[in-house]
């Protein structure tokens, strides 16, 4: 019997359409909370830190830290870009000039997230450029191209993607073993994970109440799949089938992680780079109502464009690839050597990856590579004398102990995630924490808008302060007496009382 040659028309048709989706919440959460992080009048304003940039490495800032923000980082322009890139995710999700679009889309991520400096900072945050980046190479060309008519994507620019698939999956298993951190080796760091997760679901709360046994069964399980299924990409073409089920095991473990806690847009990216291993025939069986509209795809199976962009495709291929693996070569080495084990000289490539840093594009992954044991909160404490203190909750992070964890995701409420790695190391983060409460203080309602209620009806209080609680789940027991989710103690006050001319 005749095996046709898997074809990716409509693979790459569902990709670029949900990337666009991807792209949109990305925006569209930013753009909710931007001028409060890094407006003129946030807590850390852009402007100021591209006056800082500037002062300290001259004109060379503007290739080290690339950014339309540099021609205006104004209130109206953070707005006007974030709009910009709903817009553009718009016309990526409806399928024109994606071509076009996409360096739109990447230019216009990348210039946020310089700007965004630590809110910004996050391995999806980096991920969507990247995929972004490699998603300008797999587009079709025209102004709207039809499944009809555009020329089948290069297998190069698909190798592409999913080589950053393999790449983050692979990574974000050998990374927890490279580390050192025996809970990983021990398979318990899942009896931690629920409980110390940034921005926990109230499903992570009977997760977290699972057997010993079934978290070390889930560990092992979720190795399996980060370290073993990414070799299923490799496989061969008539082997199809091996690819599609480790796009079936990756998705699934990326539904878990999203249904058990809030990571942003983080899981639905992911899941999105998982689908590109379905081929056109893979997506008419899960999807019936296309076989007879899309039939034949592979029958139109041919070579990609010869002329530039054929040429600008294998020659960015090429690069992308190297540096793609020392990337990954890179991160496993300096997780051995944190951890004191044998490691690799790799000192020759860090000029080449510190040449390509400022791009943000070409990234080593692995999150949760050393377990958190423990839930240190930061509470912040309102006042109006400086004798009765009112706690001034966030929307999304623990607070009250009687507060249920809530779905958010795939928006990412960025101040509520922040304060999880403040309160990790408070004293690190003081340079932005200072800021917080003096606008805070200041009643700065870009500021205030990123809280839940104020706490005083009248106007912003007088003095602020925080204070550092520990935080677990609830035993069954304690939840059915109180309807409690949290039970909290107080561990120290990390500031006296401030008002705001301590902060000037």
């Amino acid at each position: 019997m005749a095996t046709h040659t898997p074809s990716y028309l409509l693979s790459r048709w569902i990709f670029l359409r949900l990337l666009g989706l991807t792209y949109l919440v990305a925006f569209a959460s930013l753009g909710t909370q931007v001028v409060g992080l890094i407006g003129a009048d946030g807590i850390l304003p852009a402007a100021g830190y591209f006056d800082r940039l500037f002062d300290t490495f001259g004109t060379a800032a503007y290739g080290n830290y690339p950014s339309l923000l540099w021609l205006s980082s104004s209130d109206l322009s953070l707005r006007v870009l974030c709009g910009a890139g709903i817009v553009l995710s718009g016309l990526l999700a409806a399928g024109v000039a994606p071509a076009v679009v996409l360096p739109l889309l990447w230019v216009g991520y990348l210039s946020l997230t310089i700007g965004g400096q630590t809110f910004l900072a996050f391995q999806w945050d980096t991920l969507l450029l990247e995929t972004g980046l490699l998603a300008c190479f797999y587009a079709p060309s025209g102004w709207r191209p039809t499944l009809a008519t555009e020329t089948p994507p290069a297998p190069l620019a698909r190798w592409l993607l999913w080589w950053l698939l393999f790449r983050l999956m692979f990574l974000s298993g050998i990374t927890k073993l490279a580390s050192g951190d025996p809970t990983w080796a021990n398979l318990t760091a899942l009896t931690y994970h629920y409980q110390t997760q940034p921005l926990p679901l109230w499903t992570g709360w009977y997760a977290h109440h699972l057997p010993v046994w079934a978290h070390q069964v889930s560990a092992a399980g979720m190795f399996v799949v980060e370290l073993l299924l990414p070799w299923a990409i490799f496989a061969p073409p008539r082997n199809r089938r091996w690819r599609l089920g480790a796009c079936a095991g990756l998705v699934l473990l990326q539904v878990g992680i999203g249904v058990t806690g809030n990571y942003g847009f983080f899981s639905v990216l992911s899941v999105v780079l998982c689908l590109t291993l379905v081929d056109d025939r893979g997506w008419r069986r899960m999807l019936p109502f296309l076989a007879a509209k899309y039939e034949g795809l592979e029958d139109r199976v041919r070579e990609a464009d010869r002329g530039w962009r054929g040429a600008l495709v294998t020659t960015g291929a090429v690069v992308l690839f190297g540096l793609g693996g020392l990337t990954l070569g890179g991160e496993i080495n300096r997780d051995l050597q944190r951890s004191g084990r044998p490691s690799l000289d790799l000192a020759w490539s860090e000029p080449i990856l510190r040449l390509i840093q400022p791009l943000r594009s070409v990234n080593g992954y692995g999150l949760f590579r050393v377990m958190t044991r423990e839930r240190p909160e930061l509470v912040i404490e309102a006042s109006a004398d400086g004798v009765v203190w009112t706690e001034w909750d966030l929307p999304w992070k623990p607070g009250p102990p009687t507060q249920r964890p809530s779905l958010v995701a795939p928006h990412q409420p960025r101040l509520d995630w922040q304060l999880w790695f403040a309160a990790l190391d408070p004293r690190g983060d003081s340079y932005w924490l200072s800021s917080l409460l003096a606008r805070l203080l200041e009643g700065e309602p870009a500021v205030i808008a990123l809280m839940r209620d104020r706490p005083f009806a009248d106007g912003p209080p007088r003095y602020l302060r925080l204070a550092l609680y520990d935080y677990r789940y609830t035993t069954w027991s304690e939840r059915a007496d109180s309807g409690a989710w949290w039970h909290r103690e107080l561990i120290e006050y990390l500031t006296q009382p401030v008002s705001l001319a301590d902060l000037r």
